[in-house]
């Protein structure tokens, strides 16, 4: 449905462990954001971290995964099956903590509905989840969880202290709550395992708006890292993690067989180690590719750094790309693969199952590898790049495909289905 003229002016707020940056949560929950204020609604903003504005929001910094008692309790509950009565007792502490300043937000901006973004799904947590199950089953209040990746999904969560928290809170049972996931296997999962119906809202980007182009600003990015105009720039787009493949990616650059091709890696190893990075590093060089993680010339934001010079967003990148590489193992989603799509770049997959699942029967022309590169895959990438005319036709006919499946229309009409569920036909 297309939301209609109705209830306006209903308070949104949001709750996350973050709210800042460029991770999945963060930028997804500001389209979300988007369109429920293209509807005259208001959001506000509760997180540990924040890059909102102050005035709509409201800053807990025990709530970040981060924090240092935070920290401390995962490192006790995570990788054995037994709790200790000091750890349970810090839990609680921390939670009542978090709740009373939950229940000030709540109060502080007279919110209507609560969209609970992913901090219901994985236990980075477990304190804040138990605060916010707590708060919607005292209060009944409308909430929209939406869940991006479970803690089944990840195995450093397999083994755990806190099997009665998850059962309880990753995610909870209460009627008020409505449950939102990304693709169709979490859903499936979902139900299996919890019984929990939820309806499945893909990320998305705004196809209805042009993507930005190079300005005076962006146009020195290649320069800056190194390329010269006749060098070809393959864009592995994420964080340096084993499930991203990107090894993949380096064999690519390696069997097209010309110096000109550069790998770009556009973000740093993370929070899983550099152990990944290393073995990248080295496989690169023992292969003679050139392969430049860029990470230090990509930020958040642009900022002039006087010793690194200029720093640029992902955004100001992409349109620099020839090509995107793609080769994850495993994506909740894969939000890269969008980039690429709305950016007009061609595009690598590796073939994981989320993708076969819900993408891949979209109708999307990309280069498929199937967890290894044949010389055909090589082949047809090499033509991809070499000859401009079906390079056009190609992005093209993905742009129009995003446009219909993954575009912000998509985003109103299901998210404006479970707003009815709350306020009616006419919620507007």
């Amino acid at each position: 449905m297309v939301w209609e003229p109705g209830v306006y002016g209903k308070n949104f707020g949001f709750v996350a462990t973050r709210f800042a940056g460029t991770d999945g949560v963060s930028l997804e929950g500001a389209k979300w954001a988007e369109v429920i204020w293209r509807h005259q609604h208001i959001t506000f903003w509760c997180a540990g971290k924040l890059d909102r504005d102050p005035d709509i929001s409201l800053l807990i910094p025990e709530a970040h995964f981060e924090h240092p008692e935070n920290q401390w309790i995962n490192t006790q509950i995570y990788g054995t099956h037994l709790r200790s009565r000091a750890c349970t007792g810090r839990i609680h502490r921390l939670r009542k903590t978090i709740k009373a300043k939950l229940y000030e937000f709540l109060d502080q901006f007279k919110i209507d509905v609560l969209v609970a973004e992913n901090c219901l799904t994985i236990p980075m947590h477990v304190p804040l989840a138990l605060a916010l199950t707590e708060i919607i089953a005292e209060t009944s209040i409308p909430t929209i969880a939406h869940h991006h990746d479970f803690y089944w999904e990840r195995d450093r969560f397999t083994i755990n202290a806190v099997p009665e928290y998850i059962q309880m809170a990753f995610p909870p049972r209460l009627p008020s709550i409505q449950h939102v996931v990304i693709n169709s296997a979490a859903q499936e999962q979902l139900a299996y395992r919890t019984g929990i119906v939820s309806t499945v809202i893909p990320n998305v980007l705004d196809f209805n708006a042009p993507p930005p182009k190079v300005d005076a600003y962006a146009s020195t990015f290649r320069e800056d890292i190194g390329l010269r105009p006749q060098d070809v720039l393959i864009l592995q787009p994420t964080r340096v993690v084993s499930r991203k493949g990107i090894e993949h990616a380096i064999d690519l650059v390696r069997r097209l067989g010309d110096p000109k091709y550069k790998l770009v890696v556009s973000h740093e190893a993370g929070d899983e180690g550099l152990e990944y990075q290393h073995f990248l590093l080295d496989y690169a060089a023992s292969l003679g590719v050139d392969m430049r993680i860029v990470n230090r010339k990509v930020g958040e934001k642009r900022e002039r750094d006087g010793e690194l010079g200029k720093r640029y967003t992902l955004w100001d990148v992409y349109p620099h790309a020839d090509l995107v590489t793609y080769p994850s193992l495993y994506e909740g989603f894969g939000n890269a693969f969008l980039e690429a799509i709305y950016f007009r770049k061609p595009l690598l997959v590796n073939r994981y199952s989320i993708y076969i699942r819900d993408i891949e029967p979209k109708g999307f022309r990309v280069v498929e590898m199937n967890g290894y590169l044949k010389k055909e895959v090589v082949e047809e990438v090499r033509y991809i790049l070499e000859n401009e005319q079906h390079r056009r036709e190609i992005v093209d006919h993905n742009f129009e495909l995003g446009r219909r499946y993954y575009s912000f229309n998509v985003l109103e009409r299901l998210l404006g289905n479970l707003v009815s569920n709350i306020f009616g036909l006419n919620a507007g």
